[in-house]
């Protein structure tokens, strides 16, 4: 998203681990990672943090190479997976708190530009998530009753 709005080039992500297989040095077992993450996702917690927790705390790298597929499909076969994607959400949330910082200052015109510019980072993820089926076809993004989406 770097380089779209603004002349810079953008910094690469982190580095995934290269080996594909069950790490040795992993602690728990593959049950203890499936109960892990189901009481994760139970107390609210979405699949970004969730796996930021197994990296940071648990010192799982990755839950692919464990279980065989990838915490987002684990999660729906589970039947725990959310009806919207966490990042979408992440920035509606966004959008929502600027459009009222803009109702309150409405002279705020550096707002207004950053706002203009998360609605058309939703607009292209909508888009993406419709292509690929996990947003109804008919969805579309509404300032107004995504306040409510958000509540």
């Amino acid at each position: 998203m770097a380089k779209l709005h603004s002349k810079k080039r953008g910094k690469s992500g982190r580095k995934r681990p290269k080996a594909k297989t069950f790490p040795k040095w992993v602690e728990y077992s593959k049950k203890e990672i499936e109960d892990i993450i189901v009481d994760f996702t139970k107390k609210g917690m979405n699949p970004t943090i969730i796996g930021i927790i197994l990296r940071d705390q648990y010192a799982i790298p990755s839950v692919k190479p464990i279980l065989g597929k990838t915490l987002n499909q684990f999660l729906k076969d589970e039947n725990l997976c959310s009806q919207y994607p966490d990042d979408l959400i992440n920035l509606i949330r966004k959008a929502v708190g600027m459009r009222n910082h803009i109702n309150t200052n409405k002279s705020d015109t550096m707002n207004k530009n950053s706002l203009i510019r998360v609605e058309s980072k939703i607009n292209r993820l909508v888009k993406y998530y419709i292509k690929n089926r996990r947003l109804p076809a008919d969805w579309r993004y509404n300032a107004e009753t995504s306040a409510l989406l958000i509540k």
